[in-house]
């Protein structure tokens, strides 16, 4: 049985990294920045595509049904969608390799003014840093979320957040959920501000 020790350190951790986002007033700029990006694209009938590997797919996921779907209050549906189609994947990944999964879906539905949000931790993964290329290639803006300052993926993109963590992904994963709820309500405090008096 795990000791109550275990449970506050692991808490104590979570809570520097947030702590340490909290005071930085460049990387706090950089989410409004790219949130305003995203609300800009939606406004003009822009679309919203996300992608990452493993965890940081299944925010990828959360951050479009979100947006596609509902968050807190009732408002109109926003073009958001992840990559994540199973036959999609399977397919491009057995003919071309697991690289180009996220970039093949963007070559067949991206469109000059539309935001990509590329997820990787380690914010080196290499489909999401050709995703990143093959968008800003088409004319879309690229966000990125990663755990790195320095990274290949952040040295791509329009707006790099990397979020302060521990030793390891999932402390990461965290703030990346945090910075993503952000996101959704910066976008309906511009789209839908009924939803916020």
């Amino acid at each position: 049985m795990a000791s109550n020790e275990t449970i506050l350190a692991a808490l104590k951790e979570a809570q520097a990294g947030l702590t340490q986002l909290m005071a930085d007033q460049a990387k706090l700029s950089r989410i409004a920045e790219a949130a305003a990006m995203m609300a800009a694209s939606l406004s003009k009938q822009g679309r919203i595509f996300s992608c990452g590997n493993g965890g940081s797919m299944c925010d990828a996921m959360h951050f479009a049904e979100e947006l596609s779907g509902r968050y807190r209050l009732d408002r109109p549906a926003y073009a958001a969608a992840a990559i994540s189609d199973p036959s999609h994947l399977a397919c491009v990944a057995n003919d071309y390799g697991y690289e180009f999964v996220f970039s093949r879906y963007l070559e067949a539905h991206g469109r000059p003014g539309d935001v990509l949000v590329g997820i990787s931790t380690s914010g080196t993964s290499k489909n999401v840093v050709k995703a990143a290329q093959v968008a800003k290639s088409i004319g879309m803006k690229v966000v990125a979320l990663t755990g790195k300052d320095q990274c290949a993926l952040g040295d791509l993109v329009d707006v790099h957040i990397a979020t302060p963590a521990g030793q390891y992904a999932d402390r990461v994963q965290e703030l990346h959920i945090k910075v993503i709820h952000i996101f959704i309500e910066l976008i309906e405090r511009q789209l839908a501000p009924q939803n916020y008096k």
